[in-house]
């Protein structure tokens, strides 16, 4: 007996399930800025697992694989111990687990800076073991170079200015940043000079609202706020900030839940069911067939 195979030509041997939708591109992005652009605000979450990255997925134009992993997954004191083994394999698994949105991955501490030739070799490791689309590098004019170096050979970059997590130490904190004048010109200097070096986003954090506006303003690029202001090209946060699983967040985060306080009641609920064995019941259980 001979059986004839159908080759569906819209798929890949890697992904054999076709999906509902055709994933945005980084010249999408790109292009929801400017005078023949859409306008419409750009919407970013945070993802590190294969679940969230599908429930995120549907209602985002990007994920960000963050290095705030480190302190939302394992619980690390800052992002600075992040490797990019973490990274590679959380944004595997967002990559897997979503179909439509530009997913985006943070370099990580130390895996940059030393040099345009050191960014492109961790880059491209991201790239290659994990299918993302762009890397994300905190840091203004000093990194325009790195910058240029990655875009020029095919590595999309999202930039990142104004509070830095990753120079937390140099900063002297998480404080807003822009409230000086020197500040203000040094953090547009820098937003100017990365959008400039080909970045085809940058984000924009813990600026002061004015600041944030005359960013938005001044460059070619989406500019994506967190913590900054309204008239952003878009905005991000962390998704487990948003959904209210943490107590403590900054003061930028509106929590539209309380996951936190739902996830405990129903652990209350689950723990009183099974010490009054009232879980599992015959729903739960399986009998001898008769």
């Amino acid at each position: 007996m001979s059986t004839t195979f159908t080759i569906d030509t819209s798929t890949s041997r890697a992904n054999p399930t076709p999906a509902p939708m055709k994933r945005l591109t980084v010249p999408a992005i790109l292009a929801r800025k400017g005078p023949n652009g859409t306008g419409e605000p750009l919407v970013m979450l945070t993802a590190y697992t294969v679940r969230m990255a599908q429930l995120l997925d549907p209602h985002c134009d990007l994920l960000l694989v963050g290095d705030s992993l480190g302190q939302v997954i394992y619980g690390l004191p800052s992002t600075l111990p992040v490797t990019l083994d973490m990274m590679c394999a959380h944004g595997a698994a967002v990559v897997r687990g979503s179909y439509h949105s530009v997913v985006v991955i943070d370099m990580p501490f130390g895996s940059y800076e030393a040099s345009p030739e050191q960014a492109f070799h961790s880059a491209a490791r991201v790239m290659a073991e994990t299918g993302a689309a762009a890397v994300k590098m905190e840091g203004g004019e000093a990194m325009a170079p790195t910058v240029a170096f990655l875009s020029a050979r095919g590595i999309p970059v999202m930039g990142h200015i104004g509070l830095t997590p990753q120079a937390v130490n140099a900063l002297g904190g998480y404080g807003a940043r822009g409230r000086s004048n020197a500040e203000h010109a040094k953090i547009i200097s820098d937003a100017r000079a990365i959008a400039e070096a080909g970045a085809f986003a940058i984000v924009a954090e813990g600026v002061i609202e004015p600041l944030a506006r005359a960013i938005t303003a001044e460059v070619s690029c989406p500019v994506i706020g967190i913590g900054a202001s309204a008239d952003c090209d878009g905005q991000v946060l962390v998704t487990e900030d948003m959904l209210g699983l943490f107590e403590r967040t900054a003061r930028f985060v509106k929590k539209f839940d309380d996951m936190a306080g739902r996830i405990s009641a129903a652990v209350e609920t689950y723990a009183s069911d099974v010490r009054s064995r009232t879980f599992p019941g015959p729903e739960q259980t399986y009998q001898p067939k008769d």
